[in-house]
């Protein structure tokens, strides 16, 4: 009697669990609903913020897009939820949004403590500091006393109080929660200087009325590699927004872009012969069902987003305001860190 009560809980426990999975599947939520929501920033020029019609643009954005035409065929289905530092974990946590396509730094409390999964890094980035050139200052090493904004809920706050500290220096913390609040209280002199990402501080001066009056000095304090990520637990869409990511890679790498994506895929004309390219655009192989997605996921991305390059180059790269350089962030092929694990 004892054996037989014990393998009937094991029974209702599988039970259980499979029924739980089935529930848990965001891929179903997401096609179910017909819209992706991604928890983006309040506001960043050239990665996530709204254009007078309140259509939302920008890298991260981007991003958002290629997921859903990856998953729903629409790099239009997007919804934005914003987000702060102290809010954009609590959001995904509680299932208002998707995933999470927004400025954000992997550090091992936010993948383990947090519960979040991490999915690769789109951008590498670095924390630097933003002052007035009227200042004469040409070093963070002579920032000495000066007042700070930080945005609160990031990394910068550590990394600011290491670097001060461990240079000897003293400074004032002016804590703020939006880049907007950000730009405003250093325009009107409420700091001395603005302390966040690289990549943000180039969003912020190109928003400024005189972004010549401005300059980022040379030192770089931390490293921000920064990504999507998920929440535990969903294994199919982890691997979902994995690819997305490196689908735009490696695009890239394979000379795929969303000008010759129909020449590649034979839709006009003889589809390309490279094995890589026909798996990844869904010619050969299986990969698109093994996802749970249609055979032309990828092909979707690049026709309606764009690869990497299209991306980095149509939002923040150097014939933008942003006006940022390729750096890290080239493919490892061209002296930076972007790589992809290949499709095969």
């Amino acid at each position: 009697m004892r054996l037989k009560t014990t393998v009937t809980l094991a029974a209702v426990a599988l039970a259980l669990g499979v029924t739980s999975g089935a529930q848990a599947g965001t891929l179903e939520d997401v096609q179910a609903r017909g819209v992706l929501r991604c928890v983006v920033s309040t506001g960043i020029a050239g990665f996530a913020k709204p254009d007078a019609n309140g259509v939302w643009g920008g890298f991260d954005i981007d991003f958002c897009r290629a997921t859903a035409a990856a998953v729903l065929g629409d790099a239009g289905a997007i919804e934005a939820v914003t987000s702060t530092g102290k809010t954009r974990f609590t959001k995904l946590n509680a299932g208002e949004g998707d995933v999470l396509w927004r400025n954000t730094t992997i550090t091992f409390s936010r993948d383990v403590g947090v519960k979040l999964r991490f999915h690769g890094i789109n951008y590498y980035d670095g924390q630097g500091f933003m002052v007035k050139k009227s200042l004469g200052i040409g070093s963070a090493l002579e920032l000495d006393g000066a007042s700070v904004c930080i945005q609160t809920g990031t990394t910068t706050e550590l990394n600011l109080a290491d670097y001060f500290a461990e240079n000897g220096m003293s400074y004032e913390a002016v804590t703020i929660e939006t880049n907007d609040e950000a730009r405003q209280n250093y325009e009107s002199d409420r700091c001395d200087v603005y302390t966040t990402d690289a990549s943000g501080l180039s969003s912020t001066r190109s928003a400024l009325p005189d972004p010549d009056a401005h300059m980022v000095l040379p030192e770089i304090i931390s490293k921000e590699p920064l990504g999507p990520a998920t929440r535990h637990g969903d294994d199919q869409w982890s691997d979902i927004i994995t690819w997305v990511l490196n689908a735009t890679i490696t695009a890239e790498e394979l000379g795929v872009t969303q000008a010759n994506v129909d020449a590649k895929a034979g839709k006009q004309g003889q589809p390309s012969k490279n094995p890589e390219t026909r798996r990844m655009l869904g010619l050969d192989g299986s990969q698109g069902s093994e996802l749970g997605l249609s055979n032309d996921w990828a092909y979707q991305i690049i026709k309606q987003v764009g690869n990497y390059s299209d991306i980095f180059e149509r939002n923040i790269g150097p014939n933008t305001p942003l006006g940022i350089e390729r750096g890290l962030n080239a493919l490892w092929t061209n002296g930076g860190l972007q790589y992809s694990p290949p499709f095969r």
